[in-house]
């Protein structure tokens, strides 16, 4: 009997921990989400983020798994939303999140990429993504002539996100922990 508590005390104890986490991991990608906001980058190409809050998406995926990352991503998504943007905000950030985050579920199940791999699929992907979105709201196919800039800006955010998130695993060591 006692053995049957426990296992539901340890069943108990890890839920609370991956809620615990996904609070926390939620919390850190919208504030990356805000600070990512802040940065103004060089390019006259309107729409050109480092992603940043994408470090905590892919943490997430390898800590606590891929129906978490994927709740954490769409809160983050909603909640800074809701906070710091507008409905057009919404549309793009969704579309380029939901995308972005399908393609590094993915990639992590063939297991054939390396973190960074990933990070650059991701961030390509959320790129496209804004970019299907922009054709839909905006009403013409002229933004695809973004697409390039877009890729190629998405793929060097990517190689910076997927370098940091992999030092962050590293150091936590997700294997010992989790």
């Amino acid at each position: 009997m006692n053995w049957i508590l426990l296992s539901n005390s340890e069943k108990n104890s890890k839920k609370v921990k991956n809620i615990a986490m996904c609070g926390v991991l939620t919390t850190l990608a919208m504030i990356f989400s805000y600070i990512d906001s802040l940065i103004s980058i060089p390019i006259p190409v309107p729409g050109v983020r480092l992603g940043i809050s994408n470090i905590v998406i892919i943490t997430a995926l390898y800590i606590v798994g891929v129906k978490e990352a994927m709740i954490v991503n769409i809160l983050r998504i909603v909640l800074t939303s809701i906070l710091f943007g507008n409905a057009t905000s919404f549309w793009f950030s969704i579309t380029g999140g939901m995308l972005s985050i399908i393609v590094m579920i993915l990639l992590k199940k063939i297991e054939l990429f390396s973190i960074v791999g990933i990070s650059v699929a991701s961030g390509v992907s959320h790129n496209i993504g804004q970019i299907i979105a922009a054709v839909i709201i905006m009403e013409t196919h002229a933004i695809l002539y973004y697409l390039p800039v877009l890729l190629i800006t998405g793929t060097v955010a990517g190689i910076v996100v997927g370098v940091v998130a992999a030092m962050i695993l590293k150091r936590l060591k997700i294997h010992s922990i989790w």
